[in-house]
């Protein structure tokens, strides 16, 4: 199910921010990042996870993983890696979404208030699409964290 704030078609609103059920909580998604630091209240300096659809897209990204992690962020399953100051993880929707499947990227929060745990009303009031299944909306634990260069891998959640 899909709910929009207006009766406008998808790909007219210039900057959209989707709340859906992502593979490991709920999240807000966008491609533009400062429309989700204005949500967030979030600092400048704290950077968002870039979140592809697939391993094509990551690819196309230039994103350059270093030949030793190749395998494991291949492998991974809800994990997110921050190589060189840059975040992303590669996940699948879980929802049956075109609207998520068109979209070869984009970068991703959790959806809630800085700090707090998720709040439907703050969410629905802040985002411009609701992407939900017959199942809802419902945090759940957030994907691990691992920082990661040529020599070493590091977990930092």
């Amino acid at each position: 199910m899909v709910r929009l704030k207006s009766s406008t078609r998808f790909s007219r609103l210039s900057v959209r921010v989707i709340l859906a059920q992502t593979d490991t909580t709920v999240g807000f998604l966008s491609q533009n990042k400062e429309k989700l630091k204005e949500i967030k209240k979030r600092s400048h300096d704290k950077p968002f996870i870039k979140i592809y659809k697939d391993f094509k897209s990551l690819k196309l990204s230039k994103t350059r993983i270093p030949q030793k992690f190749k395998n494991s962020v291949r492998r991974a399953k809800k994990t997110t890696f921050i190589v060189k100051n840059s975040s992303f993880r590669v996940s699948v929707s879980p929802l049956n979404s075109q609207l998520l499947r068109d979209l070869a990227w984009h970068y991703s929060t959790s959806a809630n208030d800085s700090g707090l745990d998720f709040n439907m009303e703050f969410c629905a009031d802040k985002a411009d699409i609701i992407v939900q299944n017959r199942d809802g909306l419902h945090q759940k634990s957030s994907s691990s964290l691992y920082i990661i260069n040529n020599h070493t891998r590091r977990k930092l959640r």
